[in-house]
């Protein structure tokens, strides 16, 4: 669903949190307008929250602790919170780029497992903004705002223990080995979430692969998220199991240079952006938001 900047919309979700779900559904369809509306919208939520908070901390007297006067002063404090938002205080602006960086291109497919880890950098939409909305001194932290900075400890130990069969892969490939680990990173949540055998040892399986008919090797059944038409589902199914981290990365570089729907994936390996939305098209997985999540990470944390 899209939803653009009307009059109806802003009075439907001005202030009323339980909207939150449809603001950021709006933020992922990824138009400049749509990203302003959520924006606007929410920074209307957190200014009539820091006035109710204000009005809480004032003492009262029987007439202005009335139920009556309640309800007048709180239809009030959404008018002028309305107004100020429209004018913005800043917060705003913040939450453009925030919600437009995760955005990005947000319109198609995702993971091939659907383990759909974000990473502290890819936090899901419309989150940052409830917590700003939660601790208001977080709008003084540079952190709100993605930013280029030096390469995280586990993200420079995952790269260092993987690069050598990512080298391989993409000697086999064409596809830069970067773009590989950042893919891996993106299905296991840099290592931290990796898919696991019945006994509790390590699947080894980095890209989400699924464990088809044509498998014959050992499987590892786990939970995962589809989604169909959109909607989030949670299911249960098997994915393919290896004996170590070099068997994962060339099963992966056979499945990418054997099966005809990833030609064009091969292609367009060029650069980040093209690779991510080549695998995305392909179908490779079934999150919306998957090639501006895979973009980012090789972008923005991959040295």
């Amino acid at each position: 669903m899209s939803i653009g900047p009307s009059n109806d919309l802003t009075s439907k979700f001005a202030l009323d949190t339980k909207g939150l779900g449809e603001l950021k559904q709006s933020a992922r369809a990824g138009s400049p307008e749509a990203l302003k509306t959520a924006a606007t919208q929410f920074e209307a939520m957190f200014i009539n929250m820091m006035m109710k908070s204000m009005r809480d901390a004032t003492p009262q007297d029987e007439l202005s602790g009335s139920e009556q006067t309640k309800t007048f002063t709180s239809m009030l404090d959404q008018q002028m919170s309305q107004k100020l938002a429209k004018r913005g205080v800043g917060l705003a602006d913040v939450l453009i780029r925030q919600l437009g960086a995760q955005a990005a291109s947000a319109q198609a497919l995702a993971i091939g497992g659907d383990q759909n880890v974000p990473t502290s950098n890819d936090m899901p939409i419309g989150r940052n903004a409830m917590e700003l909305m939660k601790t208001p001194g977080a709008l003084l932290t540079p952190s709100v705002i993605p930013s280029g900075k030096p390469q995280a400890p586990h993200v420079k130990s995952f790269q260092e223990k993987l690069s050598s069969h990512a080298a391989e892969a993409s000697a086999a490939t064409g596809i830069p080995a970067k773009f590989m680990l950042g893919q891996a990173a993106l299905e296991t949540g840099w290592g931290k979430r990796e898919i696991k055998n019945s006994d509790g040892s390590n699947s080894h399986n980095l890209f989400g692969i699924k464990a088809g008919p044509g498998w014959k090797g050992k499987v590892a059944t786990a939970v995962t998220t589809e989604f169909v038409n959109g909607v989030a589902q949670t299911r249960v199914e098997k994915f393919r199991a290896y004996s170590s981290y070099a068997e994962s990365f060339k099963d992966y570089a056979k499945l990418i240079t054997t099966n005809p729907r990833y030609e064009k994936v091969l292609a367009n390996a060029t650069d980040a952006t093209g690779f991510a939305h080549g695998l995305q098209r392909a179908g490779y997985a079934t999150d919306p938001l998957y090639a501006a999540k895979l973009t980012r990470i090789i972008k923005h944390n991959l040295a």
